[in-house]
């Protein structure tokens, strides 16, 4: 936290320990001006409690205003610190290291239990604070006018501080802790209901994920319940010890009135000084309960602040080196985030301009290896160079700026075809997203369309088909002009025949510039200078398409299958 918002949360506090300060001051003044008129006075005598009540008053509003202004100015300049450095640690650990977390939970993590940091400020530190500052006044004030009765106020307070909150604390601790769970396990059920509605609709699964996000919220209900009987508790002793406390300011101060110690008119005021300091205490038990759920709020971000990034970044990075690109590959080995070993021993090279296919079945290990390259992913053994500069020398974010991916499961957000494709050159010309969107074949289609590029479309892409989506994502790596481009899987959602046509037009797209083709379809790769096929983590088989085919191994096989299926759909 910086030296500004500490100084603004002191500045709060002071203004909250002042706003309760004048409480104290308008009951005392407002107290003795009344038991004083009561005496019919001149009113020359009562003129400067007359000011008092008014000085008090309004003294008492604006600091209490300004308490709330600067705290909640100094609460939200925290939150935005924290969440801040929560999205710099998602950041970091995407896509790797994002999968040891559900996505709803995450969500969770990162919306609910980040707001609720900031009242541990708001609802924990500032009414002890008030407190503190209420209390010492009181027990100063009655306790010099009738000793006995600052003893009963001092016994009073302590209980109101620390025995009815750790009470409430010891109620509260289980349902207070398992609420921040709760809350994430509904957002996991809710995300996975509306993001898997059509799937859950069509496989009659969609009653049975209505039911468990019900169970979900009612086990939310029943603990915001509890916390809320806790509360009352709390709210109760709290009141019952402070109505306890007035009859015994009282009983004392009639003691001291008839022995002479305490003038009369003052006994108003220790009654009502000491009724008015308890009206700040009755938020405590709410803030220790307050305290539990931001502790275990707080354990949930630290957990998710504390996993290792998947990569680690050099302390003292290499310069990237200059175009044009080679990357090269020997022994690599990587594991899923799971532990399963994905690459087991490959060797790659890119030289230039190559253009080099990597296929085989899913599980492979294709999508591991652009992960490699992309420096998502962190190698267990081998080396993996750019221009003979270890990739792991190289600050990530300068290498992407060299690699560039078009990932399957790329992100389409909820703009337009425009928006979309200027994502990968933010200053790209409509002539430059027209001729990307040409070199993928979807130009003809938006030039169909009412908005053109200004066409929205939708929440993931959902009003695009399957193939005119990952299109859209290959435009845009395209227009990225990236020297090194690898397409993972670009002919998702194709139909066999299209799949063959898109491949080819990528590739004529892609050349001049090194292209990695990861693909599970053989179609459309007889250009390509050399195919890998992988199973299993290891290259088995290497060579051109021709050379493949005329070997008879397991790439032959495939094509078989493949054309076999080919002929079968048409």
């Amino acid at each position: 936290m910086t030296s500004r918002l500490t100084a603004r949360l002191a500045a709060a506090s002071l203004l909250g320990a002042g706003g309760a300060a004048a409480g104290l001051g308008l009951a005392a003044t407002a107290g003795w001006l009344i038991a004083r008129a009561s005496e019919h006075p001149n009113m020359a005598a009562l003129g400067l409690a007359v000011v008092g009540v008014r000085f008090f008053g309004i003294s008492r509003g604006l600091l209490r205003y300004a308490e709330r202004l600067v705290g909640h100015d100094a609460a939200f300049r925290v939150l935005a610190e924290v969440r801040m450095k929560v999205y710099a640690r998602l950041e970091r650990l995407a896509p790797a290291g994002l999968p040891a977390f559900r996505s709803g939970d995450l969500l969770a993590r990162f919306v609910d239990d980040v707001d609720s940091l900031q009242d541990l400020l708001l609802r924990v530190v500032s009414p002890y604070v008030v407190f503190v500052a209420s209390a010492g006044l009181t027990i100063g004030l009655v306790g010099t006018l009738v000793p006995t009765a600052g003893v009963v106020v001092l016994v009073a307070a302590l209980l109101c501080a620390t025995a009815v909150p750790v009470l409430a604390r010891q109620l509260v601790r289980r349902s207070e802790a398992r609420q921040a769970e709760t809350r994430g396990e509904l957002s996991t059920a809710v995300v996975d209901l509306v993001q898997g509605a059509p799937d859950l609709i069509a496989f009659g699964a969609a009653k049975a994920q209505l039911l468990r996000a019900g169970r979900a919220d009612a086990e939310l209900a029943r603990v915001a319940r509890a916390a809320a009987r806790t509360a009352g508790t709390g709210s109760g002793l709290t009141t019952l010890l402070a109505g306890l406390c007035v009859w015994g300011v009282l009983a004392a101060g009639i003691v001291a009135v008839d022995n002479g110690q305490l003038p009369g008119v003052l006994l108003t005021v220790v009654v009502l000084v000491s009724l008015a300091s308890f009206e700040l205490v009755t938020g405590l038990p709410q803030a220790f309960a307050t305290l539990e759920r931001v502790r275990r709020c707080r354990e949930r971000v630290d957990a998710l602040l504390a996993v290792d990034d998947p990569v680690r970044e050099p302390t003292d990075p290499v310069p990237l080196p200059a175009a044009p690109y080679s990357i090269r590959l020997r022994g690599v080995r990587a594991r899923y985030p799971s532990g399963r070993l994905a690459l087991d021993g490959i060797d790659l090279d890119l030289a230039p301009g190559d253009s080099v296919a990597v296929v085989g079945p899913s599980g492979a290990g294709k999508s591991t290896l652009a992960a490699i390259l992309m420096r998502f992913l962190e190698l267990e053994s081998g080396m993996a160079s750019l221009n003979g500069v270890c990739l792991g020398d190289l600050e990530s974010d300068a290498l992407r700026r060299v690699v560039g991916l078009a990932g399957q499961d790329a992100h389409v957000f909820d703009r337009t075809i425009g928006d979309n494709l200027r994502l990968g050159r933010p200053d790209a010309t409509e002539a430059e997203t027209r001729a990307a969107l040409a070199e993928v074949g979807l130009l003809a289609w938006v030039d169909g369309l009412p908005n053109g590029l200004a066409t929205e479309v939708g929440e993931h892409g959902a009003r695009l088909s399957g193939g005119q989506r990952q299109r859209l994502v290959v435009a845009r790596a395209l227009l990225g002009d990236f020297p090194v481009l690898i397409l993972d899987e670009p002919t998702e959602h194709l139909d066999p025949g299209a799949a063959g046509a898109l491949t080819a037009n990528l590739l004529a797209a892609a050349s001049g510039r090194t292209t990695l083709l990861i693909t599970h379809r053989l179609s459309g790769l007889q250009t390509v200078d050399r195919i890998l096929l992988l199973e299993a983590g290891r290259v088995v088989e290497s060579g051109t398409h021709a050379d493949l085919i005329a070997a008879g191994g397991a790439y032959s096989r495939i094509w078989n299958r493949e054309q076999g299926h080919l002929i079968r759909s048409e």
